[in-house]
């Protein structure tokens, strides 16, 4: 649904927009809310309330700083597992709260990139537009040969934006990386040329339509699944003619039950879908929000949208099927080995707290619900990970990860109880009665029949019971190693707090001396060393900060 905002430009739809004014409010806003949040966490000001309030302030900024960071707070509104609840239910409004621009603008850039008046090219146009979204919106129309279609348009001026965008981000980035020592933990240029690379992609309106084209012959005998047809003569780099086709939202569960479409039905197309891009076509819908996606009143799903489409290499995708059947097994040791070889996560010298995590994640979240509180189980775990950094994000597994998370998320909207293995079942049958050939549907057919043979080869109860006995054996071993961890984390946090007494003193020296020397007249040493003690304030206010979220982890690990 659209949602009209004020009637006041903001700043990202200036017509003339400088390098340096887009630095600084792009610098502006991120300074702040760190500054918020450090306020915050000083205070001991932590509560729902407060995080709603700042979230809300988060989505405003985003919104008045436009399209590209629009984008990336739409991609943190799906990860729930590392945003606070306040955070990703305000950040979710995003998908709905993208300001439309003018349908004179809409209508002079079809008329310029068409070469032709409004009423030749099409016979009807609705100047309303039925959604925008932060790189366009879409209008319907009717052709003249009676065809009813949608009109994708272009935001103006989108192209000089994202090229602003990137040198401001490129410095925020360089600015972290030289200033804060937890930037380098991530490869954060990679990650940036990645999602920009995405991005100019995402603004081509012929890649895109190219897309649907590969998409609907993917899906062409595939049943339960719509994709519009391009109308190749209305389209161009900047407008995007295709097949209308309406549907009721994806995640609108009471219009759905009331049309009476099977939910779990629906998710069990949607996640067989899913299955078949990633691993059996190797390109996938990276963005399945419920703006994306509908539903037809017959129970079809309709996508919409083809402008975030992501690859996977061939062997990625055999690493990814291997994954998948041993998720299915919950084979601890095959899923933690195929991570590490798909470059998710990275070898360590002890795995045991992330070999637990991964174990603990198969048994608890593979066929029901995620339930975050349960996490408190084996949050010591999850703190010696972090410290460690086992887990790395390469920028290509964003996107993947990034697409599942969403559509996980959609499926238990829908349906609380949703199970992927239960959804994944019609999947793995056709796979098994696959009779092609090939080496990608070789190993997919040889996957899914050792799965039929592990589900009717089950471990009686007593070996049940055996395997239990180990488990927690080796958890025994596991919390008196984790113990061990206690000292270090107290003279980590002496050699912090020692730290910022020096940077102290060393502000209280310099501004006293600078003083004395300003009585003095000695203007020019006294300049010297204020700039000197302002340099030490900055390490200080630093150093404690740093000092505050070691601590602060801390009390949640022992607690």
């Amino acid at each position: 649904m659209l949602t009209q905002l004020d009637s006041k430009p903001l700043r990202w739809q200036k017509t003339r927009y400088s390098p340096l004014t887009r630095q600084l409010d792009v610098f502006t806003a991120c300074g702040l809310f760190m500054f918020f949040l450090w306020w915050d966490r000083s205070l001991a000001n932590n509560t729902s309330r407060q995080k709603q309030k700042r979230a809300r302030w988060l989505v405003k900024t985003m919104l008045d700083l436009g399209p590209t960071f629009i984008k990336i707070g739409q991609a943190l509104s799906t990860r729930a597992d590392i945003l606070p609840l306040e955070y990703v239910e305000e950040l979710e409004k995003l998908q709905d709260k993208v300001p439309p621009f003018s349908s004179d603008q809409a209508v002079a850039i079809i008329e310029a990139e068409l070469g032709n008046s409004l009423f030749t090219l099409y016979r009807d146009f609705d100047e309303q537009p039925l959604a925008a979204a932060s790189l366009g919106q879409v209008h319907k129309a009717r052709l003249h040969t009676g065809e009813d279609v949608i009109v994708k348009v272009q935001r103006p001026g989108l192209k000089q934006l994202f090229d602003l965008d990137m040198q401001a981000v490129r410095r925020m980035i360089q600015f972290c990386q030289q200033n804060f020592s937890w930037s380098k933990l991530y490869n954060l240029d990679e990650l940036y040329n990645e999602f920009f690379m995405i991005l100019y992609q995402e603004i081509d309106y012929i890649k895109e339509g190219k897309n649907a084209d590969r998409f609907r012959e993917n899906f062409k005998n595939y049943p339960g699944i719509l994709v519009p047809k391009v109308y190749w003569k209305y389209t161009t780099h900047k407008v995007l003619t295709m097949q209308y086709l309406p549907g009721i939202k994806a995640d609108d569960r009471d219009k759905l039950l009331a049309y009476g479409i099977d939910v779990k039905r629906l998710n069990q197309l949607g996640i067989c879908c899913y299955l078949k891009q990633i691993l059996q076509d190797g390109f996938f819908q990276a963005d399945p929000h419920p703006g994306n996606i509908a539903v037809s009143v017959d129970g079809n799903l309709i996508f919409y949208d083809f402008g975030m489409m992501a690859e996977v290499k061939a062997l990625a995708k055999d690493q990814m099927i291997k994954a998948f059947f041993a998720v299915l097994k919950k084979d601890t040791d095959v899923v933690l080995d195929t991570l590490i070889d798909i470059g998710l996560i990275e070898s360590v010298s002890d795995m045991k707290p992330v070999r637990k995590m991964v174990k603990f994640l198969l048994e608890e979240f593979t066929e029901k619900p995620v339930d975050f509180q349960m996490f408190n189980q084996i949050k010591e775990e999850i703190y010696i990970m972090f410290e460690q950094q086992p887990f790395r994000l390469p920028a290509q597994m964003m996107f993947i990860l990034k697409s599942l998370t969403t559509l996980d998320g959609l499926a238990r909207t829908l349906d609380p109880k949703y199970s992927l293995v239960a959804c994944a079942q019609p999947f793995v049958k056709s796979l098994t009665i696959s009779q092609q050939r090939g080496n990608l549907v070789g190993e997919l057919a040889k996957q899914a029949r050792d799965f039929i043979k592990f589900r009717l080869q089950q471990p009686s109860k007593t070996e049940v019971l055996i395997r239990r006995l180990e488990e927690r054996l080796e958890e025994g071993e596991l919390q008196i190693r984790v113990r061990s961890v206690e000292s270090d984390r107290a003279l980590k946090r002496i050699n912090l707090a020692l730290k910022s007494l020096i940077y102290i003193c060393w502000t209280g020296f310099t501004l006293i001396a600078g003083a004395i020397l300003l009585i003095g007249n000695y203007q020019g040493w006294a300049v010297l060393v204020l700039l000197l003690s302002i340099l030490g304030l900055w390490m200080s206010v630093r150093s404690l900060f740093n000092l505050a979220i070691r601590e602060r982890l801390d009390r949640i690990a022992e607690s």
